[in-house]
C-alpha cells in the first residue's frame, strides 16, 4: 500500500515524533510505500488565506498555495495521523492542514444546488490515528466528551473509502506517564502496525 503519515509536534525530541518514527519505520520494513509529512519541518502555513476562503465553496476551490498536498492525498491507499491532543484536540497546524488541503474537490464533492456533500477520498481504504492526551482517558472521554476523536472518525473519516479500514489508538495520561507506559505503547503501535 502506498501510505501517507502526518505528523504535527514542533519538537523532533519528542515521544510523539518517536512515534512518527516508529509508524514510517514500520510501514516501510513490511514493504509499504510511504509518504512521511512532517508538516512542522516542512514550514506548513496553516492558515486559510481570504482568496481561499473566498472561492472554498464556488465553482472552484483555489487550492493552488497546497496543490502538492492535494495531490498527495488523493495518491494515496492510506492515511495515518500522528499528533498529540492540545486542550482535547488537533494541534493548529494540523488542523490548518485539513481546513486548507480537504476541501472541496479533494476530500468532498459540493452540490451547490441542494448544499450537499459527496466524500471524494474513495481512494483512501485505510485511516488511523495514533495519538496522546495530557489528560487520563476518564477525563478526556467522560468530562470532555472526546471531541477530538469525533472530528477524526466522524468528520474525516466518513470521507474516504466505503468500508474503510480504521484505528484510533491513544496514550492517555501523558503528564504522569512513565518510561514504561511509554515504551508499552510504543511497542502497541508498531504491533499494531504491523497488521497492516
Amino acid at each position: 500500500m502506498r501510505i501517507q503519515v502526518v505528523h504535527c509536534h514542533p519538537l523532533t525530541s519528542s515521544y510523539n515524533h518517536a512515534l512518527f518514527e516508529a509508524i514510517v519505520g514500520t510501514l516501510a520494513k513490511n514493504g509499504h510505500q510511504v509518504v512521511a509529512t512532517d508538516l512542522y519541518r516542512e514550514g506548513f502555513q496553516p492558515a486559510m488565506t481570504g482568496h481561499e476562503r473566498a472561492t472554498y465553496m464556488q465553482e472552484r476551490y483555489d487550492r493552488s498555495a497546497v496543490a502538492e498536498y492535494c495531490e498527495t492525498l488523493k495518491s494515496v491507499d492510506g492515511l495515518i495521523l500522528c499528533f498529540p491532543h492540545w486542550w482535547f484536540s488537533m494541534p493548529a497546524v494540523l488542523k490548518g492542514w485539513v481546513d486548507r488541503v480537504w476541501g472541496p474537490g479533494i476530500a468532498f464533492d459540493y452540490d451547490p444546488k441542494d448544499c450537499r456533500l459527496t466524500p471524494a477520498l474513495r481512494n483512501i481504504r485505510l485511516f488511523g490515528v495514533v495519538t496522546t492526551y495530557g489528560s487520563p482517558w476518564w477525563v478526556v472521554a467522560l468530562f470532555a466528551g472526546n471531541a477530538g476523536k469525533k472530528v477524526l472518525m466522524r468528520g474525516m473519516k466518513p470521507m474516504c473509502a466505503r468500508g474503510v479500514r480504521s484505528f484510533y489508538m491513544a496514550h492517555y495520561d501523558m503528564d504522569h506517564s512513565s518510561e514504561t507506559s511509554r515504551h508499552a505503547f510504543l511497542d502497541k503501535v508498531r504491533r499494531r502496525i504491523s497488521q497492516i
